[in-house]
């Protein structure tokens, strides 16, 4: 009964860091270089309805 509460709070111990490293890593990476030209262009020329 120990054994199995522990891999259980292994297991989510485990998943909380992983999630928690992606929005570390998201979050120190720069912006794209054509993610923001495309999206300053797109707000001048796009019609509103294909934006995302």
């Amino acid at each position: 009964m120990l054994a199995r509460r522990f891999t259980i709070v292994c297991l989510l111990v485990s998943l909380f860091g992983m999630f928690f490293a992606i929005l570390v890593a998201e979050a120190g990476r720069p912006a794209r270089a054509w993610d923001e030209a495309s999206s300053r262009t797109c707000r001048l020329a796009c019609p509103t309805h294909l934006r995302n």
